[in-house]
């Protein structure tokens, strides 16, 4: 999400911050391009008419002209006002109310309404322990009911009985007074929708809202609504009061227009987006990470989360005292492979990484498989239990063995040891004290990321010939690779660090720390110095 926009601004801003001063028609051409960028990500016009005027104000004055770094201080007043568009600080799902709490789901037919439902129910399920009863007032849909219950028995929810013949509103009472009587502490009320707006589907809905008295009225709606979602968005919010809104399908969507129309029109929160079809495929919206996403800083945050999602305190305390021995076995790669997969792969990551940008776009060129996380499992799990713990036992036959065993090729099983062979020697060097993240990555590059091991490096600082020579050694087409902008971009000011509370220089990833997550596999094959 937010792809399109990101580059287009990204390319916006690389103009204005290689300048060392900036004139007042220079920051308005910069504006006519950022309103272009906006239309063309689907943002509704009255939207981007608020915004450009906003940053333009800012952008003119003292705060701009006056600085040190004009261009930097622009991107600074752009983030800023993405900031104040999207919601200042991120509003989770409320449940401050008597149990059960009544949550109550509309939308349009398709955007994904009952699926949500499920995602958000084993959510509160899961992470915070609630007793959780979902109820499906869709009476019109064939097996609209069914699909709540399938979902329900999937994440170990409770669902209303079905009774045929009931209306929304009689389902409603009966929802309320299971949930009373059975205990719980969530109740979910997934209504009807339509392919359109029309008069019978709002009285519906006001006829359950007005029985049921929800704490929460949730609309979801489509990321790809596009220039319509501020109509859809003002059509619910001015007959059922939203609470909030959850925007589905984000990951097929390159744009995020809906994200910041809906938001900014009607004042009301997004509260979660579904990047998925998983049922796990969901997560809360932050709209600082968003800002920081949209202007290419990386999420450095989610990344930490997302890691911490897959692992526990025991297994990091478990790698930690192997660390400290400079041991790294062929089991310990597997466990890596595994947690590279659960958190979204080699692109998702890189993604969220500051500075990871052009690579990331290279690594997209190139159509480099995901599957190599399977197929690299598959080889491991063909080993003994002897030869995963030590490595050195493979020779030739073992090797054509474990091959024809996990359906691969020789040269992939070579292709692993080697990987291995760099991460237990980056894992040596790291119980002495030496590297982290950026380490784990110059590593795995074979050592042709410059930056040092003690700092992320930024791909738009290095040489041409060392990207293309990199490039070439990855696999990845050079011609897929951004062309470098000529002038020299600087690091962005102090400030703006502060507000990603990360930068680019870090060591590793705060709060994790190295022993969590020591090395990023799956790139198997790149290229490094023969041990």
């Amino acid at each position: 999400m937010f792809e399109t926009l990101s580059d287009r601004l990204g390319n916006i801003f690389k103009g204005l911050t290689g300048r060392g001063a900036l004139s007042e028609a220079d920051v308005q051409a910069a504006l006519r391009e950022v309103r272009r960028a906006l239309l063309e990500a689907d943002v509704s016009l009255e939207v981007v008419r608020a915004f450009t005027q906003q940053v333009g104000e800012r952008a003119v004055g003292a705060e701009v002209t006056k600085s040190v770094t004009p261009g930097q201080q622009v991107v600074k007043i752009v983030h800023d006002e993405l900031v104040r568009v999207l919601g200042e600080e991120a509003e989770p799902i409320s449940l401050n109310a008597t149990p059960p709490v009544t949550t109550m789901m509309v939308g349009l037919q398709g955007a994904g309404k009952t699926t949500t439902t499920a995602k958000i129910a084993r959510r509160f399920k899961e992470r915070q322990n609630k007793k959780v009863l979902m109820a499906s007032l869709d009476t019109k849909r064939p097996a609209a009911m069914e699909q709540l219950k399938v979902l329900g028995e999937q994440v170990g929810v409770d669902t209303l009985e079905i009774m045929p013949g009931q209306s929304p509103v009689e389902i409603t009472k009966r929802a309320m007074k299971e949930g009373k009587l059975g205990g719980y502490d969530v109740l979910f009320l997934d209504t009807a929708g339509r392919t359109h707006i029309d008069e019978e589907m709002m009285q519906e809905s006001a006829d359950v809202k007005a029985v049921a008295d929800p704490h929460e009225v949730l609309l979801v709606a489509d990321a790809l609504t596009g220039q319509d979602a501020v109509n859809l968005a003002r059509s619910f919010e001015n007959r059922l009061d939203v609470t909030g809104i959850v925007l589905t399908r984000v990951d097929g969507d390159g744009r995020g227009g809906a994200a910041l129309s809906m938001r900014a029109a009607t004042g009301k929160p997004i509260k979660l987006l579904g990047t998925g079809e998983k049922i796990d495929a969901i997560e809360e919206f932050h709209p600082g990470r968003v800002a920081d996403r949209i202007l290419g800083m990386g999420d450095i945050v989610s990344l930490v989360e997302k890691a911490a999602e897959t692992v526990t305190a025991d297994e990091a305390a478990k790698m930690a005292k192997k660390l400290k021995k400079g041991q790294f076995d062929l089991e310990d790669l597997k466990k890596q492979l595994l947690q590279m997969k659960k958190m979204g792969g080699m692109n998702s990551l890189m993604g969220l990484m500051p500075g990871m940008g052009q690579m990331k776009k290279a690594m997209a060129g190139a159509n480099i498989d995901e599957k190599i996380f399977d197929r690299q499992v598959a080889i491991i799990d063909s080993m003994t239990q002897k030869e995963r713990a030590k490595p050195e036992l493979l020779n030739a036959s073992r090797r054509k063995r474990i091959a024809a065993g996990s359906g691969t090729e020789v040269s992939e099983v070579n292709k692993l040891m080697k990987q291995h062979r760099q991460m237990a020697d980056m894992m040596k060097k790291m119980s002495k004290g030496k590297g982290g993240m950026a380490g784990a990555m110059a590593s795995l590059m074979g050592g042709k990321m410059p930056g040092g091991m003690g700092g992320m490096p930024d791909p738009s600082q290095m040489d041409p010939a060392q990207l293309e020579r990199m490039a070439r050694e990855m696999g990845i087409d050079p011609a897929a690779l951004p062309a470098p902008d000529a002038a020299p971009q600087k690091e962005l000011p102090k400030d703006v660090n502060q507000l990603i509370k990360s930068g680019g220089t870090s060591p590793s990833l705060p709060g994790l720390g190295a022993p969590r997550f020591p090395g990023l596999p799956g790139l198997g094959g790149l290229p490094g110095k023969k041990k």
